[in-house]
């Protein structure tokens, strides 16, 4: 569909991709990683057309159509969220506005034997048949539901954009997006953005997508769950791997210790032979010796270690100094701004050496009861903080809160206090500053400079207790797991606002939930908590598809009968005539067949269905372990064929002609598995 052919980018005499080809097909599940910094957003850019290589060539054909989003995007505050999402059905609209003016004139006309009356109906068929393909009647059932799917409420629906920050505007322009239906996404850390609900619903709606998804992100959950492929982008050269995030970082550990075995034996021979060319040179006794060593060492196809990017960053966190048992302890919290209540009689107790985590939608107070542990917020209730609690805090938007005319030195200098002030270059170079990046202004930094040099003034002073909130959003994904690891060591309490479940995993022992004003505690981690949430959903709504069912349906109530007259009194002599008739006889009760249900009957077709039902089963299993097979024989092969070296070296039958029969096994087997499961429904 769309691929990048020797295509090399280059800043003067930087080279940032070196001659890097890359092929995106049909319902590909890409994943870009890679330190920030490194391309991969450059690579979106030349894609989409932004940017244009210094070499080399980008194919994108005319009739791909490309939904890009990225970082940072300007936004149009005109109109409301409604209106806003409604853009992405432009054609549709436009198609609505000409039936609608066709509709008119068709009506006000009346010569209807004229070429022009039969022009007209003929658009208005054209168009509508082409409104109707386009589904332009579910159009608003479409955009209720993307809208409610990542994070809006039908409240919200027709508020004015401008209302919302920017978090919110780059989910209205992600739903815009998605409601388009490219044939190829690209998106720039989409989940920077989006509470674990919200991300959830887009890993269920990647999932199903049609199209190709071509996507950057730092959250290794997210890549794992969405994506079945993971290039890595490192100093300038490209690695392609068939698997998602997890197992790449396997493979390529695995990679990198053979390839440095082949490297490190090849080397050794090569040192043996030059030293045998050197040693014997001169001696006429071993010259033709030494001219056989000289031309195996030229033949010798020499093997390239893969550049390595070791810079990372190397966090400590001071000892924390002693506090009281109690850190924070809330009673009553309730907060509104104006006419919007965000908490609403809230409790919490945080004891020392806990570490929690708030999750909740965007909205629902989290940051909010953050900044009212600092301080920063007046509020109604009681909140108690504990004996010498000393407390770092980093807000969400700590790395944009900087000064942008200081230098990292002087940013980092005004928050130093004491002996610390000696180690100001040994913690700026933990966190990658070093030599001349140092001088740079803060307004020159990108987003995960701004977030490093933010967390590194936490370290300028011992804290008890860390608050930060979303510090993860501009970190990759191996600068995220330093942080995570100087964490887990960090003798203090923590209280972390983040949606990054990876990130989570295992640093906190409890969840805070923000919702409906209120908050829940839950004992655990945050897989153990989304798991129960998940759970008790679907039993709600088992509960209540349980009751829709049970429901009894109103019976209507019997109508009255209507009332009779008496019957005359007979006449005397009729009642005469009726005393001396004869007992009338009763008729003979007529038999009335009844037909039982046949049990055996039914039995032996329930035995029937249920037989077919396994043998269905059956087929489904015995498809997809062929399935699997097939697909792990098709990626040996793959890895073979993009190796060089055993490319050379193979004597056997020609791998290109049992590829292409494992393909169509492959497709074969897919075809049997399609078809056992419309059996199954």
């Amino acid at each position: 569909m769309i691929s990048l052919d020797q295509v090399t980018v280059s800043f003067g005499s930087y080279d940032l991709l070196k001659e890097i080809s890359f092929l995106v097909s049909q319902r590909d599940r890409v994943g870009l990683v890679g330190r920030n910094g490194a391309g991969k957003t450059t690579i979106l850019r030349l894609f989409t057309g932004e940017m244009k290589p210094s070499d080399g060539f980008v194919s994108t054909p005319p009739n791909i159509r490309l939904g890009y989003l990225p970082q940072h995007m300007a936004y149009s505050d005109s109109t409301t969220v409604f209106h806003e999402a409604e853009k992405a059905f432009e054609e549709v609209l436009q198609l609505e506005r000409d039936i609608h003016d066709l509709t008119i004139d068709i009506t006000a006309r009346t010569d209807y034997e004229t070429d022009s009356y039969h022009t007209l109906i003929s658009d208005l068929s054209e168009k509508s048949e082409r409104f109707h393909i386009l589904g332009g009647r579910n159009r608003e059932a479409e955009i209720e539901q993307t809208l409610l799917g990542l994070g809006f409420e039908r409240k919200d629906f027709e508020r004015a954009t401008s209302e919302f920050s920017g978090g919110w505007r780059m989910r209205i322009e992600l739903a815009k997006i998605l409601l388009r239906e490219p044939d190829v996404l690209l998106l720039d850390e989409p989940t920077n953005h989006l509470d674990i609900e919200s991300i959830q619903w887009l890993e269920d709606y990647l999932s199903v997508f049609r199209g190709a998804v071509l996507l950057i992100s730092h959250d290794r959950t997210f890549l794992d769950r969405v994506t079945k492929r993971t290039v890595e982008i490192t100093l300038g050269r490209l690695a392609d791997y068939k698997v998602p995030y997890t197992e790449f970082l396997k493979l390529r550990s695995e990679r990198r210790e053979q390839q440095f075995a082949a490297y490190t034996n090849q080397r050794k021979k090569i040192e043996e032979t030059e030293k045998f060319i050197e040693r014997f040179r001169y001696k006429a006794t071993k010259s033709v010796q030494v001219q056989s060593r000289i031309k195996q060492l030229a033949k010798i196809d020499r093997i390239e270690m893969d550049e390595i990017d070791g810079s990372s960053i190397h966090i400590k966190f001071p000892p924390a100094p002693h506090a009281g048992t109690i850190l924070v302890e809330a009673e009553d919290v309730t907060k509104k701004y104006g006419p919007t209540h965000v908490l609403d009689k809230i409790a919490m107790i945080l004891h020392r050496g806990e570490k929690v985590a708030f999750v909740g939608r965007n909205g629902e107070g989290k940051t909010t009861m953050a900044r009212i542990i600092m301080g920063e917020l007046e509020f109604e209730g009681k909140c108690k903080l504990g004996h010498n609690l000393k407390i770092g805090y980093y807000a969400q938007n700590q790395a944009d809160i900087l000064d942008p005319l200081k230098t990292v030195m002087e940013t980092i200098d005004y928050v130093a206090v004491g002996d610390i002030r000696t180690k100001i270059r040994d913690i700026l170079g933990a966190f990658l500053f070093s030599g001349e990046d140092v001088d740079k202004k803060v307004s020159v930094l990108s987003g995960g400079e701004r977030s490093r040099l933010a967390l590194a003034c936490l370290l300028m002073e011992p804290k008890n207790l860390l608050v930060l909130d979303e510090p993860t959003n501009h970190l990759d994904l191996r600068s995220k797991q330093v942080l995570k690891e100087a964490l887990l060591k960090f003798d203090g309490s923590l209280i972390l606002v983040s949606h990054d479940r990876d990130f989570l995993d295992g640093l906190v022992d409890k969840i805070f939930e923000f919702r409906d004003k209120k908050v829940k505690e839950h004992p655990g981690d945050i897989f153990e908590f989304l798991n129960k949430k998940r759970l008790n959903t679907l039993k709600e709504i088992e509960r209540k598809e349980v009751a829709t069912k049970q429901e009894p349906k109103p019976v209507p109530a019997p109508s009255p009968a209507p009332a009779l007259a008496p019957p005359p009194s007979p006449k005397p002599e009729q009642k005469q005539k009726q005393d001396s008739k004869p007992e009338p006889v009763k008729p003979e009760p007529i038999p009335i067949k009844i037909t039982l249900p046949d049990n055996k009957q039914k039995y032996e077709e329930k035995k029937e269905i249920d037989r077919q039902k396994r043998k269905v089963a059956s087929r489904i299993a015995k498809a997809e372990e062929t399935i699997e097979h097939l697909e792990k024989r098709i990626h040996l092969i793959e890895m073979f064929l993009a190796d060089p070296e055993s490319m050379s070296a193979n004597s056997g039958p020609d791998p290109y002609i049992e590829y292409d029969q494992l393909k169509k096994e492959l497709s074969q087997a897919m075809e049997e598995w399609e078809a056992a499961h419309e059996e199954d429904r």
